[in-house]
């Protein structure tokens, strides 16, 4: 019998440390949270100074009974929940719900689900920290309360079913703002003029750009003052091409640092179009153990949830002997001060406990496991793997060639780029979307030039870019909104209540996301301003250090929050009281239709329903005239709840945009463009 019980989150695991273990560990699961708030009500007794009051999670009452049972049979019970502050809390509540004593059991953790790991976590048992789990209850509560004391406002103010989040509506504001900026963008003209340079014995003419005279730059904004270049530039024949100056300039690149799980999530959404919930997913998966044929269940990866770029020394010892030996030791990256890169650093970021995201054995290579994983699976191991050989190379190197070519009194300037050492390039390259490759070519004083071809172009300055996934965590992380562990939900969430969509990879407001912001705007500002749910994580931060006791921050919290609700549900008007009858008429029955509210906004609905079923789309005019024919502009929406500008004479008028149109100026036609409706 075994004398050893291992409680561990996830069955998963169960498997993958088994066979790390002696017959004497028996290896159970929790299977997440046994004990949380209960769901019928707040769960917080605002009159006892905010003592919560834990139940055990409706349907885990066997699995309690279960791990009771075990808990009897062993002399030493060891909780091995994830190693965070959740993981913390939740060993916490493992001792609540099982009635443990102090003298029967140990709290262990690991950064990665290796034998050595696992048996270097058995040796060194501690104590649990009360901080961490202070930390992690806080955030529960503090989440309760705005969740559980807004959401019904929403729901007698608008619609019930919504709901509001500490850092969920924070992140809406964030979008919210976005979109509001790209809408109030007035788009402003300016033109480019591109020269390709023929070149004496070259197949390929050089792309030049107009920079201006020798003595000044010039950025035309109108075709008047394009045209005036171009005709001071009519039949240029080779002699007045010639190259003003020529710069040379070595440039390095660095490597860049291992993944962090918010780095994991950006590349992951650039390089392989996964959304941040599936990531998690999938490293959750190579981080609890997949069956690889030869070596059994093996978890692949360190632990998921890190705001830490630190590595052991031991991984970065393996690491550089690999890169030795594959690459060549010119390919290894120098230290730094004497010490392995980034390998001594510290951080007060609160996941630092834990490395970066590593493969936990350099030698499970990508290609010889591609079997044993599924095509995500491999992607993504793929991508943490090379990422983490690519942290330990040597930097890239270039050499930048600049050139100034002078057209009678006008100067044009060209740029080349090409990789003299590869470096951290053999292995790994980011993925930027706009970034254009460098091109390359050769050139000297002496070289002669054989034609001239201009090519001006149009342009209209661009509104900011719409928030796609990874940029949305990359500014959360920058703002210090949430933490790793809470990017993904949060922006699962905001998709599943239809506040927010997604096309194309970039995030969109709906209607009904649009509503709920300004009702949380205007009656909870401080709910969704960026600096003060940014230095409540700092309080958090201050919990988990044991500096700040956790009461203190609720009891500072309430109040206001308690304050607020209730003036919002005295003074806050109901968004859709009345249905609004419209001139549009119902041609299945004849009835004026009415404005009514769905999942993703406004549509006009039949009032005999549930008789007559007819809806349609709700056309709200724009404001502005078609630039194509000068009717209406009224704004429509897509199927996913975005909202687009199209002619109200549609179909005979096929104009459509994403963007406003500015009264004046025909928008360029783009592949993109929402199809008529």
């Amino acid at each position: 019998m075994a004398k050893n019980l291992v409680i561990v989150e996830s069955p998963t695991k169960v498997k993958t440390i088994r066979k790390f273990l002696g017959s004497n560990y028996q290896i159970v699961a929790s299977a997440g949270h046994v004990r949380d708030l209960p769901k019928s009500s707040l769960g917080i007794d605002i009159e006892h100074d905010y003592e919560p009051k834990y139940i055990t999670i409706r349907g885990k009452g066997d699995t309690v009974a279960a791990l009771k049972k075990e808990v009897k049979k062993a002399d030493r019970v060891y909780l091995a929940t994830d190693p965070d502050r959740e993981g913390e809390a939740i060993a916490w509540h493992l001792v609540s719900a099982l009635k443990l004593e102090n003298n029967k059991y140990s709290r262990i953790s690991f950064n990665e689900i290796t034998k050595k790991a696992i048996q270097n976590s058995i040796k060194n048992p501690r104590e649990i920290d009360m901080d961490l789990v202070d930390a992690q209850q806080t955030r529960r509560i503090l989440d309760r309360m705005v969740g559980y004391r807004i959401s019904p406002v929403l729901w007698a103010k608008v619609k019930r079913g919504l709901s509001a989040g500490r850092v969920q509506s924070v992140t809406l504001r964030m979008i919210s703002d976005r979109e509001n900026a790209i809408n109030a963008f007035i788009p402003e003209e300016y033109w480019t003029i591109d020269a390709n340079i023929g070149q004496k014995g070259k197949k390929t003419p050089i792309r030049a750009a107009f920079y201006g005279t020798k003595d000044s730059k010039m950025e035309p904004k109108t075709e008047a003052e394009v045209n005036a270049i171009l005709k001071a530039l009519k039949k240029v024949d080779a002699a007045d091409i010639r190259i003003d100056e020529i710069k040379k300039t070595t440039r390095t690149r660095k490597s860049p640092n291992p993944f962090t799980t918010s780095t994991l999530q950006q590349e992951a959404s650039k390089a392989l179009n996964f959304s941040t919930r599936k990531t998690m997913q999938i490293a959750q998966k190579l981080y609890e153990g997949v069956d690889v044929k030869d070596h059994g269940t093996v978890g692949l990866i360190t632990y998921l949830r890190t705001d830490s770029i630190r590595i052991s020394d031991e991984a970065d010892a393996a690491v550089r002997e690999y890169i030795g030996k594959t690459y060549g030791s010119e390919y290894i990256i120098a230290d730094e001060n004497g010490t392995a890169k980034n390998a001594s650093g510290t951080s007060t970021r609160p996941q630092d406990a834990h490395e970066a995201i590593r493969p936990s054995d350099l030698s499970l290579t990508p290609q010889a496991i591609k079997d044993s994983l599924s095509r995500d699976e491999f992607r993504l191991y793929q991508l943490i793997w090379n990422r983490f050989v690519a942290s330990r190379m040597a930097a890239a190197v270039y050499e930048n060639t600049s050139v100034r070519f002078l057209i009678r009194s006008y100067v044009f300037t060209a740029g080349s780029s090409k990789v003299v050492f590869d470096g951290f390039l053999s292995v790994y390259e980011e993925k930027n979307e706009d970034e254009e490759k460098p091109t390359s070519f050769s050139v000297s004083e002496s070289d002669t030039f054989t034609s001239l071809e201009l090519n001006p172009k149009q342009h209209f300055t661009q509104p900011p870019a719409h928030y796609t996934e990874a940029s949305l965590v990359k500014t959360m992380e920058e703002k210090g909104i949430g933490r790793p562990s809470t990017y993904a939900p949060t922006i699962t969430t905001l998709l599943a209540r239809h506040y927010i969509t997604k096309e194309n990879r970039n995030l969109y407001m709906t209607e009904l996301g649009e509503v709920v912001n300004s009702i949380m705007v205007e009656s909870f500002p401080s709910i969704v301003d960026t600096t003060f749910t940014a230095s409540m994580e700092s309080l958090l931060d201050s919990v988990a250090d044991g500096t700040i006791e956790w009461k203190t921050v609720v009891r500072n919290f309430y109040p206001d929050l308690d304050e607020s609700v209730c003036t919002a549900e005295k003074d806050l008007e109901k968004v859709t009281i009345k249905e609004e009858v419209t001139d549009v008429i119902c041609e299945k029955c004849g009835r004026n239709m009415v404005v009514k509210y769905g999942p993703h906004g406004k549509f006009l609905g039949c009032p005999g329903f549930p008789e007559c079923k007819n809806t349609k789309p709700l056309l709200e005019k724009a404001g502005v005239p078609c630039p194509v024919c000068g009717k209406d502009v009224v704004i429509r929406r897509s199927r996913k709840g975005r909202r687009y500008y199209g002619c109200i004479d549609n179909p005979d008028c096929s104009f459509v945009s994403w963007q406003k149109p500015v009264p004046g100026v025909v928008p360029v036609e783009s592949e993109n463009e929402p199809k008529p409706v």
